[in-house]
Parts: structure tokens; C-alpha cells; sequence
């Protein structure tokens, strides 16, 4: 952001991701926002971060109210299916999902965005579930987020491609920034092709 280094935690998701029995939600929309306000309360086994934005993101169309709350109670679910075949993953989470619809939306058929709230939670699933969500015959996938790209790749796979923020140092508006970080829906269909 405009504050400089200081106000730029491209670590702190990822940091907290990895301390033992820590659920981290970063939710998408309002509605991801509910869910996780409601299995962060729901809780008995362990503390949720819950990691929001300030800046006002706008509510998801073409999936319901349900299946987006019990999607992010599992940690992750498709926001957009394909239409035809499956080619191609965008992973995302948090305001990011934004970006990987319209991106998706672009590029047509064959590409599915799932939304990846909480990966704590979505490790907890059944194998059956993960591999409905990602199934493991697709190995084309791209993930992004606003902050480190390391724990992506367990979910990207080898083939796979992360844009992430790995670097400090950038001062300018939002958006400036985020297009200079390739946060954009350009920037992925770019990785798709």
C-alpha cells in the first residue's frame, strides 16, 4: 500500500498458516466472512485467524449463499465449475477469487476456480472430497494470492504456476501496487495460456 514495507504483510498469511492446530480462514465475500465467523465460534478443538480485508470486495455471483458458507466451512469448494471439459484450476483465496472468476469467465470453456478460504479445513476433508474439488487428473492449475507463494504448490502440483507476492518494497495505491504484482485477472490469464 501507500504506507510503504511496514504495511505490507505479504508474510503474515503464510506465517500463520503453518503454526500447528491454527486454523487460517481468509475468506472471499461477505459470505465467506459469515461462515467463518460462524466455524471460527463453532470451534472446540483449537483458535482461527481470521484474515480480512478493508477494502470492500463485492459479493460472488452464480453460486449460493449455501453452498459458498458450507464451502468455506469445508476450506475450499468450487466457486466456478467448468462449462465442457476440465483443462484448467485457478486457486484463490480472499479477495483474490475476485480476480480468478473474471479471469475464468475469460477464458471460457474448461476452467474451474475453487476458492481456498481455510486450507487447514480443506486438509481435514476426505480424500474423496479434495479430489472432487481438485481432482488430481487436472494438472494444469495456477493459484493466487496476495502474499507469499511457497504453500501453494502442495495444491498447484510441479506443472502447476503461483503468483504470489515473494518481495517487500513497493509504495503506490492499491491498485497500482497490485497491478505491479500481477494481482490482476490479466496477470492470470497470462499463466493459463
Amino acid at each position: 500500500g501507500e504506507d510503504g514495507p511496514t504495511h505490507q504483510p505479504v508474510e503474515t498469511v503464510s506465517g500463520l498458516r503453518v503454526i500447528p492446530g491454527l486454523d487460517v480462514i481468509r475468506p472471499a465475500d461477505a459470505e465467506e466472512t459469515a461462515a467463518a465467523f460462524v466455524g471460527a465460534l463453532q470451534r472446540k478443538d483449537g483458535p482461527t485467524a481470521l484474515m480480512l480485508t478493508r477494502q470492500g470486495i463485492p459479493n460472488m455471483d452464480g453460486i449460493s449463499v449455501g453452498e459458498r458458507r458450507s464451502g468455506t466451512l469445508r476450506g475450499g469448494y468450487v466457486a466456478k465449475k467448468e462449462e465442457g471439459e476440465l483443462t484448467t484450476i485457478i486457486l484463490a483465496s480472499g479477495s483474490e477469487v475476485q480476480h480468478a472468476i473474471s479471469a475464468a469467465e475469460q477464458i471460457g470453456d474448461g476452467v474451474r476456480v475453487v476458492s481456498m478460504p481455510c486450507f487447514e479445513r480443506f486438509e481435514r476433508e476426505t480424500q474423496e472430497y479434495r479430489e472432487e474439488v481438485l481432482p488430481s487428473s487436472c494438472k494444469k492449475r495456477i493459484a493466487i494470492e496476495a502474499g507469499v507463494s511457497g504453500l501453494w504448490w502442495k495444491y498447484v502440483g510441479d506443472e502447476g504456476k503461483v503468483i504470489g507476492i515473494d518481495r517487500f518494497g513497493i509504495s503506490a495505491p492499491g491498485g497500482t501496487v497490485m497491478n505491479e504484482l500481477s494481482m490482476t485477472p490479466e496477470a492470470l490469464i497470462e499463466a493459463v495460456k
